[in-house]
């Protein structure tokens, strides 16, 4: 397990979006990342606080007047003693309260007394979320300095389309880890590197190709690490099925000699990782129909 050197404080709001803050606090885990929960009464009808106990490995906290909480976590220590507070989901209504200075509750009595960069993720009705006052509230908070991460347009749990969304887990987790690499030092600034990645695939014809097995897993983590230490990373990668890392110039390829000419066109660099799993071999002749099975060893020689 990674050690943890980064602290946030995961606020989670009574929306239907609350099950994904599970999803959340695991990819944060793995990052090495430790997460304090904070639960509001609403957010337990959609979440329950021994599932995010669980994989959060620590004690949720959600009453503001828990004698046993305020003998070890007071308020006002769980506002300072974290590198960042992340409201995920973020309601219509916690919002309302971040950008009117209420506090009511220990979600948002620590929103009040923080002296901590703030990120919320917002998250309801389409109607809601375009409603005269939700904005007035946006506005204010962008004034006050809190960053949004979202939302996004899409199906609601009602059914209805639009905007209010909340983003996917996998982009929150990037926007946290940006924040927070924020006051990381950034040993390779300046750094132009070239990071190869996944595999290649050579045509035979339009249905069949040779090709190395490779997820693009390692490529993706390296290509990651390298950006967030300040290096400029050209990300040039085969044909994989995971999401690329987000700050690297990527270039999509296929084949070895695609993946050459994009090495080629966008150098020099000052280092090159090459951990593609370059086809070992490619068909001197690509075939424009498919090849029929009788004739298919024949084709090849």
């Amino acid at each position: 397990m990674k050690n943890k050197k980064n602290k946030i404080l995961l606020i989670i709001s009574g929306g239907i979006a609350a099950y994904k803050s599970l999803e959340l606090i695991r990819l944060l885990d793995q990052e090495g990342i430790k997460v304090l929960p904070v639960m509001t009464e609403s957010a337990k009808s959609f979440v329950t606080p021994l599932s995010v106990s669980v994989i959060s490995g620590e004690k949720v906290a959600s009453h503001l007047f828990d004698i046993d909480s305020e003998m070890d976590y007071s308020h006002i220590a769980l506002s300072r003693e974290v590198d960042l507070i992340v409201v995920a989901p973020a309601t219509a209504n916690i919002l309302a309260k971040i950008a009117n200075g209420l506090a009511d509750d220990l979600a948002s009595t620590i929103l009040l007394a923080t002296d901590k960069k703030v990120m919320v993720a917002p998250s309801m009705n389409v109607k809601m979320w375009e409603h005269f006052a939700t904005q007035r509230n946006i506005r204010q908070l962008i004034e006050n300095g809190i960053d949004l991460i979202g939302p996004e347009k899409g199906i609601m749990a009602c059914g209805e389309y639009g905007d209010g969304r909340m983003s996917e887990t996998k982009i929150i987790f990037e926007a946290i880890k940006r924040e927070l690499d924020k006051n990381t030092k950034k040993p390779l600034l300046g750094r132009k590197i070239l990071v190869t990645s996944g595999p290649t695939e050579e045509s035979i014809d339009p249905v069949r190709y040779i090709s190395n097995r490779s997820s693009g897993i390692q490529g993706r983590c390296i290509a990651d690490s390298l950006f967030r230490l300040g290096a400029k990373v050209i990300f040039i990668s085969g044909p994989v099925d995971i999401s690329p890392p987000a700050g690297p110039k990527l270039i999509d390829v296929t084949s070895a000699v695609e993946m050459q000419d994009a090495v080629k066109s966008n150098g020099p660099y000052d280092v090159a990782i090459c951990v593609a799993a370059v086809s070992d071999w490619r068909p001197k002749n690509v075939f424009n129909k498919k090849i029929k099975k009788d004739k298919s060893k024949d084709s090849l020689k």
